[in-house]
């Protein structure tokens, strides 16, 4: 992982359309430069989580496999 992250999310348990919301409801609590770490599973979250942050304006520093799932860290913009 590239640094610590200032929080977490397990969105494993989550199907598309809400491993984005529950994503996007926790990085606008957070402030801007904070590190999220969203765990997540499937192709489909895999593909548009990242997706979507990045049209939020917010960047993706990594995506890593993470045991039967993966981790996506996210800056907040």
């Amino acid at each position: 992982m590239i640094a610590v992250p200032d929080q977490t999310l397990d969105i494993t348990g989550e199907v598309c359309p809400m491993t984005f919301v529950r994503t996007k409801l926790k990085l606008e609590r957070m402030q801007p430069g904070e590190l999220l770490a969203v765990r997540l599973r499937g192709e489909e979250p895999l593909r548009n989580v990242p997706r979507a942050a990045r049209e939020e304006g917010h960047a993706i520093l990594a995506i890593e496999p993470d045991g039967d799932a993966h981790l996506v860290t996210i800056r907040r913009a």
